[in-house]
């Protein structure tokens, strides 16, 4: 049984943690609030994108694009794909690492043909030691997800996916569908299914001009889709990252409590017994010095 000394000790350490863990949980929630307040800042300019590529259809349906679906009857896109996965900087955020880089596998699993690019310091180590190639890492703290860095990211995925290195692109993430619930989402970035955009249908009797064509203006405004999905998706993660920190923290916290609850039962017998035992020590000491004074008599 360990003495009353280590006890003291282990208890003072489990308190120093269990503050570690409180300030995290705070950090983690202001973050989240602010996450949160630039996600919806975001989805409306999202949405307003999807109506104006529906539009687009509306006015042109015989358009092409190189970013839709060949029409039925044309071979299947078979060939290399490419997708980007993103996760957290650190651990300390329960499964949701786990469930994105588990995720990843299910799919290099399906199509091995398939070329990572990753955001995260925790899903590059983890293809790293696992001995997975990966094609490109970015190198941006998935703390700070800007509209810049979606940019970025997508300009390099639209390169490879315009010169014909791959035939789909995809996207996974993690989303946070409550404080509750946050899953992982593989969703196809490129190519596009028309019916993927919904809006209101356009006014009758309404005609636009498209300059200098449509096909140009379709693929600017296609490559402002995909960076608002990509900065999107960089924000939803970092909300659940930071929902699922709260969370294990929360649970840390908690688990601490309990081990005090029992450290300090346990520190209480151990001292208990010490001083039982001090006292047993000093009555046979005091029984042992009245024996001697009664034999000299």
């Amino acid at each position: 049984m360990p003495s009353a000394k280590e006890i003291k000790t282990r208890i003072a350490s489990i308190r120093d943690t269990q503050k570690i863990t409180n300030a995290m949980y705070l950090i983690s929630s202001t973050k989240l609030r602010r996450a949160r307040a630039e996600l919806s800042k975001t989805r409306p300019y999202f949405e307003a994108l999807q109506a104006e590529i529906k539009r687009i259809f509306r006015t042109v349906p015989d358009v092409n694009s190189p970013y839709f679906y060949p029409p039925a009857g044309a071979p299947k896109l078979e060939g290399t794909y490419a997708c980007l996965v993103l996760t957290a900087d650190r651990g300390m955020a329960g499964a949701y690492n786990h469930n994105v880089l588990k995720a990843a596998r299910e799919m290099l699993a399906q199509h091995p043909d398939t070329k990572l690019y990753v955001v995260g310091e925790y899903g590059r180590q983890h293809f790293l030691h696992a001995q997975v190639p990966i094609e490109r890492s970015f190198l941006y703290p998935a703390q700070s997800p800007t509209l810049h860095r979606a940019r970025e990211i997508c300009d390099v995925l639209l390169e490879g996916y315009d010169a014909g290195a791959y035939q789909k692109l995809f996207i996974l993430y993690t989303d946070m569908k409550s404080s509750l619930v946050a899953e992982p989402i593989c969703t196809r970035l490129l190519p596009f299914h028309r019916g993927d955009f919904s809006s209101p249908a356009s006014a009758p009797g309404v005609s636009f001009e498209f300059q200098p064509s449509v096909e140009s203006v379709l693929h600017h405004v296609i490559q402002s889709y995909v960076t608002g999905f990509i900065y999107s998706a960089l924000v939803d993660s970092f909300c659940a990252e930071q929902n699922a920190r709260m969370s294990a923290m929360s649970a840390a916290g908690e688990n601490a409590d309990k081990m005090l609850a029992e450290l300090s039962v346990q520190y209480n017998r151990v001292r208990q017994a010490s001083i039982t035992q001090e006292i047993t020590e000093v009555a046979a000491g005091a029984k042992a010095q009245q024996r001697k004074k009664v034999a000299k008599c």
